[in-house]
């Protein structure tokens, strides 16, 4: 999927999302509303089927999923520990803070 992919997915230069294993996962409420789009083959995203907000990526053969962290109520109590493909961001996108950048994903993934 490429950058400019992504930015339309989510309406946005950037997301801030959370990998979030699934033994520590779950709904509270609404998993009833939930409506799934297979973006690109093996990788779903989860939606409120009444207001159409993107809540999770979820890729079934992954150990986590991939959390929305803007959808969420209350602070989670985590800043973000890293940017990843950098290298797909729009030009006008800066960012000059300490958190390290990466072009794609970390290395060691």
């Amino acid at each position: 999927m490429t950058g400019s992919t992504c930015r339309k997915a989510h309406a946005s230069a950037s997301t801030t999302t959370a990998g979030v294993m699934r033994v520590h996962f779950r709904w509270i409420a609404g998993e009833d509303k939930l409506r799934a789009y297979e973006s690109s083959p093996g990788k779903l995203r989860r939606f409120c089927s009444e207001c159409g907000t993107h809540l999770v990526a979820d890729c079934p053969a992954q150990p986590h999923v991939v959390l929305r962290v803007a959808t969420l109520d209350d602070d989670p109590g985590d800043r973000p520990t890293m940017h990843i493909w950098t290298s797909h961001a729009p030009p006008w996108l800066t960012d000059e803070g300490e958190v390290p950048r990466y072009a794609e994903w970390w290395p060691g993934r």
